[in-house]
């Protein structure tokens, strides 16, 4: 759930930030600080594109040692995993409405990345698909 980070100084006092796994993030920052935060930005609005076409979201490659990285929350990758499971198995966000027994606007919050979803709600939809969301922890430098 992390995403490196390509920062690159652009001029005197900018810098462009792009996403490699993520080719459509891009963005730019005067400080640092600011580059990774509209960086985080970019990311976000270039995952509702992936969400908006129904298509696959890249997963993130492997940081290089001192690279930058974006996280996501928790909820917001299990969403980008649940997009990525719906694309492969050929389902529209209708027949999972059907598969849980709710009303299809439902499952559309699901899938908006900007409403806040509960876990157990996410964990659901995968379990009518026949997968299982599972939780690893991590050490943060791995």
């Amino acid at each position: 759930m992390r995403y490196p980070v390509i920062i690159e100084k652009s001029g005197e006092s900018s810098f462009f930030v792009s996403f490699p796994d993520i080719p459509e993030a891009l963005t730019q920052g005067d400080t640092l600080e600011e580059a990774l935060t509209m960086g985080r930005d970019a990311l976000e609005t270039a995952l509702e594109f992936y969400f908006e076409d129904e298509r696959t979201v890249p997963l993130p490659s492997k940081p290089k040692p001192d690279q930058f990285v974006v996280e996501l929350s928790p909820s917001l990758w299990a969403k980008v995993l649940l997009l990525n499971e719906m694309v492969l198995q050929n389902m529209r966000p209708a027949d999972l409405a059907r598969k849980l027994s709710v009303r299809p606007q439902e499952v559309t919050r699901l899938m908006n990345l900007k409403h806040a979803t509960k876990i157990d709600t996410i964990s659901s939809a995968f379990n009518a698909m026949g997968k299982t969301l599972e939780f690893v922890v991590a050490s943060n430098h791995a």
